[in-house]
């Protein structure tokens, strides 16, 4: 019994450093539910587990309605370069369960199903997107050839559109040689550029109860 206890705490011991040393988690910050405008700068780095993260890209995902209003190149620009997406390089991807972003070149683990980022870019619409719908994606490296570590990187993203409404995520590699198998996790997109009738609607919201508030003070003092 005694033999049979060292062995099993021995396995232990020997799984430990596994799963420290397992692939860590792509964070970008700031994160859903933050909306920001453009353009936007983010920082980005590994969290936890392995200590980089090679070939690292930048994945964009936006509505067809922001894809149709594009006015100039989505660009994203870092310390000592950038990548810019014309409007002809979005790939469109459509349905629910099943459906995933990118559609090859990952492990399970390294995508997004569509039904997903659906669901996060209609965040406050007033009619959600259906499996009808058409979303547009575009993926590339960045960051220049530094792998993503624990030390935070920054990075800006600008978008031109008459109808902004885009997803920011990125991937990474374990192994340099294998497909994508990490990414910044699917329920904290980096943000979602809003659209300006809603953010007009809460600044004359704020407005107006500020102007009610000062009114009735001044009634008050009376």
């Amino acid at each position: 019994m005694r033999k049979f206890v060292l062995i099993a705490l021995a396995l232990m011991l020997l799984m430990i450093p596994s799963v420290k040393a397992g692939t860590g988690t792509i964070r970008i910050d700031p994160m859903w539910p933050v909306m920001l405008e453009s353009p936007a700068t983010f920082e980005i780095w590994i969290e936890g587990g392995s200590t980089e993260s090679n070939d690292p890209n930048i994945l964009l995902v936006m509505t067809e309605a922001c894809w149709d209003g594009l006015t100039a190149d989505v660009v994203v620009s870092w310390s000592g370069g950038s990548v810019s997406f014309a409007k002809v390089d979005f790939a469109s991807a459509t349905g629910m369960g099943g459906v995933y972003v990118p559609p090859s070149g990952t492990t399970p683990g390294g995508r997004y199903e569509v039904s997903a980022l659906k669901d996060h870019l209609d965040e406050g619409l007033s009619v959600p997107l259906s499996a009808g719908d058409t979303i547009y994606w575009v993926m590339s490296d960045f960051l220049g050839v530094d792998p993503l570590t624990g030390e935070k990187q920054t990075f800006t993203v600008t978008l031109s559109s008459t109808d902004p409404r885009m997803l920011v995520y990125a991937l990474g590699k374990s192994d340099p040689a294998g497909d994508f198998d990490m990414k910044v996790p699917p329920t904290n997109p980096g943000f979602i550029v809003p659209e300006l009738v809603p953010i007009l609607l809460v600044l004359a919201s704020f407005s107006a109860f500020a102007i009610y508030a000062i009114t009735r003070r001044k009634v008050h003092l009376k």
